[in-house]
């Protein structure tokens, strides 16, 4: 998706004019795919612009470079105030946010030791990623022909930019044959998670979301639904999925911070009911937790001003 310019970038504790913000083409992290970063949205609310879950995600942030051993220099603190700052400067009522953290200039090699780590905070305005009638006309699914990183290879548990090449093999894979996006599944053929969004399958009136061991990411929207869904009275179950569960599901949704909640209508051509009453209320709820309405959500947003 395109991206829109916006006035300023924070870049390591100070903000820089958007054309400014640049790095060296020998940026370590630029060759050997190290390093950490966030998706978080801005929404606008009674109050004001307010960001959805943000100390969450820069907690995740730093627990994606514990992970990576890579010591970010601003505590989450710092972080969340950065963003507000960079949110505020842009102007904008509601935004997609990108934090990342990664190796800078002055070393080459696969010793990632010596580094210096820089950090940077852009926003700019982005619609839904998987479409605007995701929702109600629902995304179609293949199973991809790429297998999710095992816990040995590559840990599903740190949002790393390096990690995210499995999930660009696979959503073209999709997109050339026709589909809207791909269910990636461990090697051990459990679904993991699609390319870049958490998974809800319905079987027998409750809704079932794949464990961690599978390969997913430790979805933050992927929390709020969950808590939205039990709140509504809809039981959720964490377990591990196999594909036959969705070619005889009664409904199914996606979710991420890019793609906040969408139905889907069939996976590798198996007609899905799209959409489910469920999600329906569910993805109601949300929407209406993103943008401050809900009392019982109220500490979910962090309003930048």
């Amino acid at each position: 998706m395109p991206i829109t310019p916006t006035e300023k970038i924070w870049m390591n504790g100070e903000l820089v004019d958007w054309d400014a913000a640049q790095v060296h083409i020998l940026t370590h992290s630029l060759h050997y795919g190290m390093g950490v970063f966030e998706g978080v949205r801005a929404y606008n609310t009674p109050d004001g612009p307010a960001v959805f879950r943000l100390t969450d995600h820069m907690v995740r942030l730093h627990e994606s470079a514990k992970i990576m051993m890579m010591d970010l220099p601003y505590s989450v603190e710092e972080l969340v105030e950065a963003t507000k700052l960079v949110v505020r400067e842009s102007g904008l009522e509601s935004c997609y946010i990108r934090p990342i953290a990664y190796y800078g200039y002055g070393e080459m090699g696969l010793n990632t030791l010596p580094c210096t780590v820089d950090v940077a905070i852009a926003c700019w305005p982005w619609g839904a990623y998987l479409g605007d009638d995701a929702m109600t006309k629902g995304v179609r699914l293949k199973t991809s022909s790429w297998t999710r990183h095992d816990h040995n290879t590559m840990p599903p548990a740190s949002k790393t930019t390096g990690n995210y090449v499995n999930s660009s093999l696979a959503k073209v894979e999709a997109l050339k044959g026709g589909y809207d996006e791909a269910i990636m599944l461990s090697p051990h053929g459990h679904i993991a998670e699609c390319t870049g969004e958490n998974v809800f399958v319905a079987r027998k009136g409750k809704f079932l979301t794949p464990p961690l061991s599978a390969g997913a990411l430790e979805g933050i929207t992927q929390s709020s639904v969950a808590t939205i869904a039990r709140d509504l009275g809809i039981e959720v179950e964490v377990s591990h999925i196999v594909r036959s569960d969705v070619y005889i599901a009664e409904e199914m949704f996606l979710c991420g911070t890019a793609a906040e909640v969408a139905s889907v209508n069939s996976l590798d051509d198996r007609p899905i009911p799209c959409p489910g009453p469920m999600t329906v209320a569910i993805a109601e709820e949300y929407h209406k937790a993103i943008r401050g309405e809900t009392d019982r959500y109220k500490d979910w947003v962090e309003h930048v001003s």
